[in-house]
């Protein structure tokens, strides 16, 4: 079991692939991380040494901020906006969309499931 940055990467997956389970991490820096460090696109994560892990984890731990770094300077970063009172943070706050989204239909994922409004009722159309 390779476990790199905390994270127990799938053993039948393709390395490049595989690395992508690090938050932080995607398909580009996955890819920039295998060509640097010479590994083939076709080798599997169970078909790794001992010493390339080693390289990996190493790499990672130099090039990158991963996992709860991470996640810990995201969280920061917007305890920052609200603490100023910004637009942005005024928006965290009320677990609104932040980047311009509109509300008025599809903020779904956003703001969470629909609340039923007591004494909206539909008047049926007349012909």
């Amino acid at each position: 079991m390779a476990r790199i940055a905390g994270v127990n990467i799938p053993q039948n997956k393709l390395v490049r692939i595989g690395l992508t389970y690090i938050f932080g991490i995607g398909e580009k820096n996955s890819n920039d991380i295998c060509k640097s460090l010479k590994i083939p696109n076709t080798k599997r994560v169970n078909e790794l040494t001992d010493d390339e892990i080693l390289k990996i984890r190493e790499f990672i731990d130099q090039k990158f901020t991963v996992e709860g770094d991470l996640r810990r300077d995201t969280s920061l970063n917007i305890k920052r906006l609200i603490d100023l009172a910004s637009y942005r943070g005024s928006r965290h706050r009320k677990k609104l969309p932040v980047r311009g989204q509109r509300t008025r239909c599809n903020a779904r994922t956003r703001k969470g499931k629909a609340i039923a409004i007591a004494g909206k009722k539909l008047t049926p159309l007349k012909k």
